[in-house]
C-alpha cells in the first residue's frame, strides 16, 4: 500500500512552476532516494509534501487521505517528520531542548523514541546540556534526525542529508537511516547528491530533470553506478 502519493503535482513560486505533473508513490516500508543536479527541483518536492509549498495542481496523499491543503502542522501532526536542508536546528536551545521540539510530531504516536535514539547517536545523551549550535555539522544532522524521530513518525522525509558533513560521517549516518528503517520500521523519502549515499540507503530511486519525474531506478539498477551517475553529472 502506498503510505504517500503524489498524483499530476505542479509548484513553484510565483507565477514559476518548478515541480512539473510530478507522480511519485512511496511504499510502507520503503527506503525512496529523489536524485537529480542542483536546481532540478528535489528541495521543492520535499517542501511540497511537507505542505510548506502549495501545489498549483494535482494531489498529495498520505494513508490514502488527501492532504493537498493540509498545513506543515497538520501534516506532522499525521506523522510525518522533516529534516529540510541544512538541518535548521535551535543553536541557542540544548540538545535535550531540540529534542524535546520533535515530541509535537505524530499526535497519534503511543511512545516516544529516545531509548532507541540515545542508542543510535549516543553523542547526544553526552552532550544534552550542550547548545544545539556548537556541535560538529555532523552532529548537528543527528541532532536533526533524532529530533524527527523522537515522537515515533512512520515517515521520515531527509533532503539532502550529507551536505556539510565529513566523509565518516556521512557513512555513519547512511548506516543509521538503514538500522532506523529496519528496527523502528520508519519509511523514507530522501533527497540526495552524494552516490555512495544514494547507493548505500535507497531501495529505489526516482530522478529528476527540470522538475520532472524522467526515471526509475531499482534495486537491481542501483548496483550499476552508472545508472545513478548520469543524472548527477554536472
Amino acid at each position: 500500500m502506498a503510505l504517500l502519493e503524489m498524483s499530476g503535482v505542479t509548484a513553484g513560486y510565483g507565477a514559476t512552476p518548478v515541480l512539473r505533473d510530478v507522480d511519485l508513490s512511496v511504499d510502507a516500508g520503503e527506503i525512496v532516494g529523489v536524485v537529480g543536479k542542483n536546481g532540478v527541483g528535489k528541495t521543492t518536492l520535499m517542501r511540497t509534501v511537507m505542505g510548506l509549498l502549495d501545489p498549483s495542481s494535482g494531489s498529495v496523499r498520505y494513508r490514502e487521505e488527501d492532504l493537498t491543503d493540509a498545513s506543515a502542522d497538520e501534516r506532522a501532526r499525521a506523522g510525518i517528520g522533516y529534516i529540510p536542508q541544512g538541518r535548521d536546528v535551535f543553536p541557542e536551545l540544548t540538545v535535550e531542548q531540540n529534542l524535546r521540539m520533535g515530541e509535537h510530531v505524530n499526535a497519534g504516536a503511543d511512545r516516544t523514541r529516545y531509548d532507541e535514539i540515545y542508542d543510535l547517536f549516543p553523542v547526544l545523551e553526552e552532550r544534552a546540556s550542550q547548545s544545539g549550535g556548537t556541535l560538529s555539522g555532523g552532529q548537528q544532522q543527528m541532532l536533526a534526525i533524532a529530533r524527527a524521530l523522537v515522537a515515533d513518525p512512520d515517515l521520515l522525509l531527509l533532503d539532502e542529508p550529507s551536505e556539510g558533513v565529513q566523509p565518516s560521517i556521512v557513512d555513519r549516518i547512511s548506516e543509521d537511516m538503514r538500522t532506523i528503517n529496519d528496527e523502528l520500521g520508519t519509511t523514507i523519502l530522501f533527497v540526495e547528491q552524494n552516490l555512495g549515499v544514494i547507493r548505500g540507503m535507497a531501495d529505489r530511486c526516482y530522478a529528476m530533470e527540470r522538475g520532472e519525474i524522467v526515471d526509475e531506478i531499482d534495486g537491481e539498477m542501483l548496483a550499476e553506478e552508472n545508472a545513478v551517475a548520469e543524472y548527477l553529472a554536472v
